[in-house]
């Protein structure tokens, strides 16, 4: 095998970089593939032995390491990275070990998103092999394999709700998850080359039944049935090895990997192998995201938060100068008023810090679970209890005390209570003050 280091203009002329590997060459001319990475920007490495197992097979590959002017977690364009995917089909098409009649894509998961874009503008594209692809919106993909990885971890109950729903619709509202709403079936029709679409049977990212049939449906719909829909035994969303049913991120390939795709390369010209049908169960369908209520706007989050924020912090930094200049309220009112601002801004802040750190972990890492929830999160659900208590603590202390309260201490102690009060709605938004 051979390792060639080459660089490549992609759209709006960035240039990019990536490793050919090869077999030894011969006279003989080889098929060739692009591999598209999915998502992320792990670099050209990420792919390196998938892209040498098929070079070991016979087959000349290309990965690259993907763009970052025009990629980004706030912003990707999959038509963008569609023309990427062409110029490098390009650089392998002019190299003399290349039969320009066998070049083809190979796209992995969000790879796949771009790939059937690619087919569609170049008949340069001979073929076509994905592997995890999606057949509905990132957002809906992503809602899916929350409550994949959660409910396998044992978690239930509100916090299963809260992630799948309301945390992925929040972040899309707000303009943190690019492409959410990526629809990838209109592209489909439009690829008449030959597919190979392939699942891990372990795969927890693609819903491989449902993507299965819609891109199965689309193929059929522009008339294109040179395609073969394959579902490998044991393995996860990449193919690779699991020891955790789907539920890890080894990298280690099967010995046979690459074995299958080179032979459904070669008999190409001739007869399509026959494919492996049966889809893997799938217990749960991808949830319905809708809009964003107007209450649930991400301004009016923001809002809240800064109320919560300034009540919960205030009350305290005020309570310390006023202690400083020997001044002090009356003390059953300090009393209550003092746990509910700790209390309230440790539910709040744990509470967006832990959500954060979910989605950051893809649901992967969730801590022990308790009685059907992340003990993290159950502790938070004890604190929100406890915030309820100490804002109706707070509340009937003020208005028995309220005679003996300075203006001053009327103002921050209401402002305390109307924090708490919202608190109330808010937390049972996200689950805090559900079971």
């Amino acid at each position: 095998m051979t390792s060639t280091e080459v660089s490549f203009s992609g759209n709006g002329g960035v240039v990019l970089h990536g490793t050919v590997l090869a077999p030894a060459p011969t006279t003989q001319r080889r098929p060739a593939m692009v591999l598209i990475e999915g998502a992320g920007n792990r670099g050209r490495q990420a792919l390196y032995a998938d892209a040498e197992a098929f070079a070991r097979r016979g087959v000349v590959t290309l990965i690259y390491d993907k763009r970052t002017v025009g990629y980004s977690l706030l912003h990707r364009d999959y038509s963008v990275l569609a023309d990427d995917a062409l110029a490098g089909l390009q650089l392998l098409r002019s190299r003399a070990d290349v039969d320009p009649a066998r070049l083809g894509l190979w796209a992995l998961s969000e790879g796949a998103y771009v790939a059937p874009l690619a087919a569609h503008r170049s008949t340069d594209v001979k073929f076509l092999i994905t592997v995890g692809a999606v057949g509905i919106t990132p957002g809906a993909q992503t809602a899916w394999g929350y409550g994949e990885f959660l409910r396998h971890a044992g978690v239930s109950g509100s916090f299963l709700h809260t992630m799948q729903v309301n945390a992925v619709r929040m972040t899309i509202g707000a303009g943190l998850f690019p492409a959410a709403n990526f629809d990838p079936t209109p592209a489909w029709p439009a690829v008449h080359q030959p597919v190979l679409a392939q699942w891990g049977e372990l795969d927890r990212e693609a819903l491989p039944r449902e993507s299965s049939q819609i891109i199965r449906q689309a193929l059929d719909n522009g008339g294109n049935n040179h395609y073969t829909i394959r579902f490998v035994p044991g393995v996860r969303h990449n193919l690779h090895l699991t020891a955790n049913g789907g539920f890890d991120r080894l990298d280690s390939l099967p010995p046979t990997y690459g074995d299958y795709e080179t032979s459904w390369i070669e008999n190409l010209p001739h007869a399509l192998p026959s494919p492996n049908a049966e889809a893997p169960a799938q217990d749960v369908p991808a949830p319905t995201l809708t809009p964003l209520a107007w209450y649930e706007s991400p301004w009016i989050q923001l809002v809240i938060l800064i109320v919560f924020l300034v009540a919960f912090t205030g009350y305290p930094l005020t309570a310390a100068v006023r202690r400083i200049r020997g001044r002090r309220g009356a003390p059953p009112v300090r009393r209550s008023a003092r746990w509910l601002a700790a209390i309230g801004l440790a539910t709040t802040m744990g509470a967006l810090m832990y959500l954060f750190f979910v989605m950051a972990t893809a649901a992967n890492v969730v801590g022990p679970v308790v009685i059907g929830r992340p003990a993290p999160w159950l502790g938070l659900q004890a604190l929100a209890v406890g915030t309820v208590v100490a804002t109706v603590a707070t509340a009937l202390s003020w208005r028995r005390h309220r005679h003996d309260l300075s203006r001053g201490d009327q103002v921050r102690l209401s402002l305390l209570v109307v924090a708490g009060l919202l608190f109330v709605p808010w937390a049972t938004y996200w689950g805090l003050l559900i079971p």
